[in-house]
């Protein structure tokens, strides 16, 4: 018997981010239908060639997405809200993401722990199945390759878990969502989409499939005994009738929850399961065993990050497993989809020091760790020999490491209480009641990037390229001058990426020429890569923020982004604790700080979008990661005067849960997304008194539609019941980079009217 191998999840943005081009392409008018269909196609084709080329046993279908893969579950369902018509069409599934004219966009949020972002089903139809997504996919692969494919899918429990259920207000513009997953429905949701499920296994059964995918990575998460109930009855439902179908249930991002229960009553055919992220699924499986009817997917390459197998270690690690499982009934797999990573290693060769290639595997490196492993098992390739250790201390710095044992952590933080700062602050920054700012970027538009590339290039000057940037700044100072804000921001036309720009100018970051990752539909990043120990060789920011200053006399923001949020949108090494990581960035950032407050700059921004992201997905881990999270972002800024206002922006975070160590980051402002959540986020305040200044997000930039002074009105309006009016601030939910600036004038137009109106009501 042999070994067999698979994997999923790979890349769906294509090796030069050709996704990306044709999407845009067909959003703006210049393509087709017909012509963003064949065009994609072409991408899925040279997708299934690759994992054709990795001999993988089980090839995946049904990965690829125009957008997002929760999205075309609920097109494919027919969960389509009603304000976007009763006909279902493309338009239809881009306005659901991005909105259009007549309608606001769904939620959008992060995946779990990760920084892609899905679309937010909501439940408000029953569901049907519209479209076979996975069927049409395998017959796809199978028509243009003559490849035989395993389908993957969410599983109906995780798809259910992560929606909402509309709840309407009578009398407002606002329709309030709950959590699927703690509303009564729940249970009666989950059975419903499984009897969909079952369609949709049937018809790929009749259509000679003879496996399938189903991803369920809520199962790691605290799910108690009930919800496994609502688990194994829903798959009851779901395999009814299946006899010739293998169905895999798959779990990732953590350790699997209630295992004995899941793995041996769940009435499936194979349980994949993470072996990357920790020791406790083979704990488990050294406890309880694995059943001898069931396959086991064993997650054994990561997804998420870069780092290299150790192939001695892997082929000891899979040799313990089969204690257990049978080699016939072991599957080697990756342990998360790999659309976490970068397509391919080899654009980087001759780009990253050759030593830091030695450590680093992408997707395309992964499927090949995979075939490799395939090998040494059935064929007795001999194992590779390596010497990571080795390399990895060649990125040593001492003097760093001694600052970070120096660090009294019981002791970090400003020593003024906020009501003595704050008061210090308005009464310097001469501010009305419910100023108004933005979250600090303005457009990139085509000029801006076209500059940025001919810098990097060559062909054009440092000096040219610096006068380019100060002529932006100052048209972005005039415009805000003219919509009548009250705090200004430079508008960050330098920057690419709000990591990339400050990873760029510290030591121990690496940037690849071409490792794209998906963070939602179109929007790709490249996630720097530390590799060593963090330092600042001089200042980052100063000369772009004082120009800006120079120009009004209105305060002008410093703007970085915090230290967590560098961590968790990075690929951080994986040889000394996270933790410590990132106490050398906020200690690297700490002297930025310092340098902008002794520039005059009286307002400085330390964004921290990323800090809940890097939250532990199960409970009992949280408490440590949330302390010496809030410790770093406190170590940023815990030098600064009193009368120096600290503000931090957040977005897409579930606050609940959390609030008190938000609270405890002690930021004398906090800037938060609420307009797409139809300002939901803000229950958050209600049983917790949060009495530093905040901002809700009133205008979603996700979106290209304008926002009307109504709805923006009406979540000002929903924050004075639960906040006091005097901390209040008024601005968007996020950055403005991806805008134009066409959609943003107005836009902030309407905003700036809305603080008008509030200081009317409530009194200037």
């Amino acid at each position: 018997m042999a070994i067999k191998t698979s994997a999923f999840g790979y890349p769906k943005i294509g090796p030069n981010r050709e996704l990306k081009k044709v999407v845009e392409s067909y959003w703006a008018g210049q393509i087709s239908k017909e012509d963003l269909f064949k065009q994609t196609e072409e991408i899925q084709i040279q997708r299934l060639k690759t994992l054709k080329e990795a001999e993988l046993d089980y090839i995946p279908s049904n990965d690829f997405s125009l957008y997002d893969f929760i999205l075309d579950i609920s097109t494919m369902l027919g969960v389509i809200p009603k304000r976007f018509g009763n006909s279902y069409d493309l338009d239809t599934y881009f306005a659901m993401a991005r909105g259009s004219k007549t309608a606001i966009a769904c939620e959008m949020t992060k995946w779990f722990d990760t920084n892609y972002h899905y679309i937010v089903p909501e439940f408000e139809n029953e569901f049907k199945l519209l479209k076979n997504r996975p069927l049409d996919s395998y017959k796809f692969a199978k028509e243009k390759l003559g490849i035989e494919t395993k389908p993957v899918l969410v599983g109906p429990f995780t798809y259910i878990w992560l929606g909402k259920v509309p709840q309407k207000q009578e009398g407002t513009l606002i329709v309030h969502m709950v959590k699927a997953r703690e509303s009564d429905k729940f249970k009666e949701l989950v059975n419903s989409v499984s009897k969909v499920y079952n369609q949709i296994l049937k018809e790929l059964e009749s259509n000679g499939v003879k496996a399938i995918q189903l991803d369920e990575p809520a199962l790691v998460l605290d799910i108690d005994e009930s919800d496994v109930e609502v688990l194994i009855e829903a798959y009851k439902n779901l395999t009814d009738g299946i006899k010739n179908l293998e169905i895999f249930v798959h779990t990732y991002y953590e350790s699997l929850s209630n295992y004995e229960n899941i793995v041996f009553n769940l009435p499936v055919q194979g349980i994949g399961l993470d072996f990357t992220i920790n020791d406790e699924n083979f704990e488990n499986l050294k406890k309880y065993g694995f059943p001898k009817d069931k396959k086991l997917i064993a997650g054994i390459v990561s997804g998420r990050d870069p780092w290299k197998i150790d192939f001695a270690k892997t082929v000891d690690f899979v040799n313990q497993i089969l204690k257990f499982v049978d080699e016939d009934r072991l599957i080697l797999s990756n342990s998360s989809p790999l659309f976490h990573l970068p397509v391919s290693l080899e654009p980087e060769k001759g780009h990253l020091d050759e030593r830091l290639i030695e450590l680093l595997s992408f997707a395309n490196e992964r499927l090949d760790e995979l075939k490799t492993l395939k090998k040494i098992f059935n064929e007795g390739l001999p194992i590779p020999k390596q010497n990571l250790q080795a390399l990895r201390d060649e990125f040593k710095d001492e003097e760093v490491r001694k600052k970070i044992a120096q660090i009294d952590e019981k002791n970090i933080g400003r020593k003024e209480s906020f009501k003595e700062r704050y008061v210090k602050q308005i009464s310097l920054l001469g501010l009305p009641k419910f100023p108004t700012t933005t979250i600090g970027s303005f457009p990139q538009t085509k000029e801006v990037r076209k500059a940025r590339a001919d810098f990097t290039s060559g062909k054009i000057s440092q000096d040219d390229y610096e006068n380019f940037i100060k002529n932006q700044i100052k048209n972005a100072i005039e415009i805000q001058e003219n919509l009548g804000l009250d705090v200004f921001v430079h508008g960050e036309f330098e920057r690419s990426d709000m990591v990339e720009f400050f990873g760029q100018k510290m030591k121990g970051f690496a940037f690849t020429k071409n490792g794209w990752v998906q963070s939602y539909g179109t929007r790709c990043v490249r996630p720097p890569i530390i590799y060593g120990d963090v330092s600042r060789p001089e200042p980052m920011t100063v000369k772009e923020i004082t120009y800006a200053q120079s120009l009004t006399s209105k305060p002008v923001k410093g703007m970085l982004t915090g230290p967590v949020t560098i961590l968790n949108w990075s690929f951080y090494r994986k040889d000394i604790p996270k933790k410590e990581i990132a106490y050398q960035i906020a200690l690297a950032l700490s002297e930025e700080v310092l340098d902008l407050e002794r520039a005059g700059i009286k307002i400085i921004q330390i964004d921290e979008p990323a800090f809940r992201e890097g939250l532990p997905l199960k409970k009992s881990k949280q408490k440590e990661y949330l302390e010496w999270a809030v410790n770093a972002f406190k170590l940023t800024n815990e030098k600064v005067k009193p009368e120096t206002q600290i503000q931090t922006h957040m977005c897409y975070s579930e606050f609940n849960e959390i609030i008190e160590y938000i609270y405890a980051m002690d930021s004398d402002v906090i800037l938060i997304e609420a307009s797409r959540s139809k300002g939901e986020i803000l229950d958050a305040f209600e049983k917790f008194n949060y009495d530093h200044g905040i901002g809700p997000g009133v205008y979603d930039i996700h979106s290209p539609r304008i926002p009307s002074v109504e709805e923006m009105l009406e979540i000002a309006e929903r924050s004075v019941k639960l906040i006091d009016k005097n901390l209040i601030w008024i601005n968007p939910d996020c950055g403005l980079k991806t805008r134009n600036w066409e959609e943003v004038i107005p836009s902030l137009q309407n905003m700036v009217q809305v603080a008008r109106i509030m200081r009317q009501r409530y009194g200037d």
